[in-house]
C-alpha cells in the first residue's frame, strides 16, 4: 500500500456555530491525482486551507508529509490559490524563475526551468512579456507554471480551470498528466465533473461541508444504474420481467416513429444480455445504445440526496 501524503481524520471548522468542514476524513497517497470535488460553497477551499495551514481545524488531525504542518514541509510543496494574484510588473520568465527561488532552488536553475516551462506549455513567445499585458488565461497559466517551477511532491490547486478557455484547460490537463508521470502527488479543487473525470485517480465529493463520496471514478459511475435507450417498433413491456433489468419505461416516439424505451440495468449485469433476449424474441430495434453514467450524473444525483437530507434534518 502507498504511504499517504496527504492524510485528514476528522477535521472540522467552524465559524461560530456555521460548520464550514464538518468532520471530514480522507486519505491521498503518493502519486496520485485526487480532485475534491463539490459545488460552490462545499467547503473545498476551506479545507485545502486547512491542509496549507493557512488556518487551522477547530478539531481533528491532519498531516503532509506525516508531518502535523505543511510548514514543516513548504518547500516540497506546489499552491496555487483560488485567488489569483501576479506581480504585474514582472516579465513572464522572471516571475516564474522568482517564485523557484523562494522554494530553494539555486537561480540558474530556477532560470533554466522557467525558460522549459514556457517553452513546453506554449509561452515562450511571452517569456519577456510583463504580467500586465499577458491575457488572463496567459497570466494563469505563467502562475500555475511558478507554482510547479521548482518540482514539488505534493501539488494543490485550487479551481486552476477557472477562467481559462477551452484552449488552455487542454493544455492545463495536460500538465497535470505530465506531473502525474512524473510521480509527483496532485490535488485539484473543482465543481467541473468533466476535469476530474478525465483526469483523477481518486475523487472526494463535498456539499454543505460533509464528505459524500470518496472513492475511484469507476466507483462513483457505479452509484447509478446503467441504462440502454432503445428504439423498436415491437414492445419491450415484457424486459420488466428480465433479471438484468430494474426497469423499462417507453419514452416519446423518435422522429422515424419508432417507439423509445428507457432500460434501467441491474447493478453488476449485463446490458448485452438484453440485446441478446431482444433478438431470441425477434424484436427488431431500431436503436441500442448503453453507457456508464457520467461523473456529472453521479454529482448532481448525490447533492441532491445530500441537499434533500438537510432539509429534512432541519425541517
Amino acid at each position: 500500500m502507498q504511504e499517504a501524503v496527504l492524510s485528514l481524520q476528522n477535521v472540522c471548522k467552524n465559524y461560530g456555530n456555521f460548520k464550514a468542514v464538518d468532520d471530514i476524513s480522507l486519505s491521498v497517497p503518493a502519486g496520485a491525482v485526487y480532485g475534491f470535488l463539490g459545488p460552490n460553497g462545499a467547503g473545498k477551499t476551506t479545507t485545502i486551507r486547512m491542509i496549507l495551514d493557512i488556518i487551522r481545524p477547530s478539531s481533528g488531525q491532519l498531516s503532509v508529509f506525516q508531518q502535523g504542518s505543511a510548514l514543516s514541509a513548504r518547500n516540497r510543496i506546489g499552491y496555487l490559490p483560488e485567488e489569483k494574484g501576479l506581480y504585474k510588473k514582472m516579465p513572464a520568465s522572471s516571475l516564474i524563475s522568482y517564485f523557484a527561488m523562494l522554494k530553494g532552488m539555486p537561480r540558474k536553475l530556477a532560470r533554466q526551468r522557467s525558460t522549459e516551462l514556457l517553452k513546453k506549455y506554449g509561452l515562450a513567445e511571452f517569456a519577456d512579456a510583463k504580467i500586465e499585458t499577458l491575457s488572463k488565461g496567459m497570466g494563469q497559466k505563467v502562475q500555475v507554471l511558478a507554482t510547479v517551477a521548482h518540482d514539488p511532491e505534493l501539488v494543490i490547486l485550487d479551481e486552476p480551470f477557472s477562467g481559462l478557455d477551452p484552449v488552455n484547460q487542454q493544455v492545463l490537463e495536460q500538465l497535470i498528466r505530465d506531473l502525474a508521470a512524473n510521480g509527483q502527488t496532485v490535488v485539484f479543487s473543482t465543481h467541473i465533473m468533466e476535469h476530474a473525470e478525465r483526469l483523477c485517480d481518486q475523487i472526494v465529493l463535498i456539499t454543505g461541508g460533509k464528505k459524500i463520496f470518496d472513492g475511484s471514478v469507476s466507483e462513483a459511475r457505479s452509484v447509478l444504474p446503467r441504462r440502454v435507450l432503445m428504439a423498436t417498433d415491437g414492445d419491450l413491456e415484457f424486459l420488466n420481467k428480465h433479471c438484468a433489468v430494474e426497469n423499462a419505461v417507453q419514452l416519446p416516439f423518435d422522429q422515424s416513429g419508432y417507439q423509445q424505451w428507457s432500460i434501467e440495468i441491474s447493478k453488476g449485469a449485463d446490458p448485452l444480455a438484453v440485446l441478446q433476449t431482444c433478438f431470441a424474441n425477434n424484436i427488431a430495434l431500431s436503436r441500442f445504445e448503453y453507457s456508464d453514467p457520467s461523473l456529472h450524473d453521479v454529482f448532481v444525483h448525490l447533492v441532491g440526496n445530500a441537499t434533500q437530507d438537510q432539509r429534512l434534518r432541519c425541517a
